[in-house]
């Protein structure tokens, strides 16, 4: 298959800006087929695309990650071993984010709502419920953060079942993020346009750089605890698919897994902390 060839798993987790140009290339494809052959349902078809793209590099590092467990020794440190498979997954995502927040700025309005309809009706019902009733910023980061265990144990059971069925969740979170971005820019843009003219290019870009920053800030922190959960997950899913469950091996495999499980609650935690107290500070 074409998808599978372009990258190998080893080149993956050594060369993170290929795969986050693959992200960004993958995303921006999908873009126009959704838009150029189901605009009805794009918002949706958008991300059926992309984890299509996505799908066997994600499949076979999570396949190499778990012989990779197999082969360690029981003294090795081993969630920081996936280090390299996270960082290509968070660069893969990055570089989703990137090129839809892209498309979202640029884009007419008219296609902008068809290509993100769904999306921009989440975030309109995320909005509307953070606005309603007295809300201390306390009960806020509960709301966050039990939210967001709700959507880790999502991505543990996707990935535990089907393998790497998580990246379903993170792609549709990483089109969610792309369309606040995107949103967030359009406004303050044509805000800028207003006050000062066209002509003061450089404003520009320094709207495009806080939307992002804006949004991913948190985001970056959240998708992590994501991407470290659907690891777990994944891991006990390839091993039980070998056939590896009997002996030391899935015990080593098991306590990898709770540990990365652990550690992925810690990072979701930390993100409703900087969502709530960090980020607004800035914005």
């Amino acid at each position: 298959m074409v998808l599978e060839s372009l990258i190998g798993v080893k080149q993956a987790e050594n060369s993170p800006w290929y795969v986050f140009m693959l992200g960004f290339l993958y995303a921006s494809g999908a873009t126009f087929l959704s838009l150029w052959i189901f605009r009805s349902e794009a918002s949706l078809i958008l991300v059926f695309l992309i984890v299509f793209a996505s799908l066997p590099l994600i499949y076979k590092t999570l396949k190499f990650e778990a012989y990779k467990d197999l082969k360690l020794k029981s003294t090795d440190n081993l969630p920081s071993s996936h280090f390299r498979a996270l960082r290509a997954f968070m660069y893969l995502f990055l570089g989703s984010v990137l090129a839809m927040s892209i498309w979202y700025v640029f884009l007419p309005s008219e296609i902008i709502y068809d290509l993100f309809a769904s999306q921009i009706s989440t975030i309109q019902a995320v909005n509307s419920s953070s606005t309603t009733g007295n809300v201390t910023a306390w009960n806020f980061l509960s709301v966050i953060i039990v939210n967001n265990l709700k959507v880790l144990t999502f991505c543990i059971l996707f990935s535990f079942f089907f393998g790497a069925g998580a990246i379903f969740i993170l792609t549709w979170n990483a089109s969610v993020i792309s369309a606040a971005i995107g949103n967030f820019i359009r406004t303050n843009m044509s805000q800028y346009a207003e006050s000062f003219g066209l002509i003061k290019v450089a404003g520009y870009f320094h709207i495009f750089s806080m939307g992002l920053l804006r949004y991913m800030m948190h985001g970056v922190f959240e998708i992590l605890g994501y991407f470290i959960g659907g690891l777990a997950g994944g891991l006990i899913s390839v091993a039980m698919l070998h056939k590896e469950f009997e002996g030391d091996q899935f015990k080593k495999i098991m306590k990898d897994s709770i540990d990365l499980i652990i550690l992925a609650v810690l990072v979701i935690i930390v993100a409703g902390l900087v969502e709530v107290f960090v980020t607004p500070l800035f914005f």
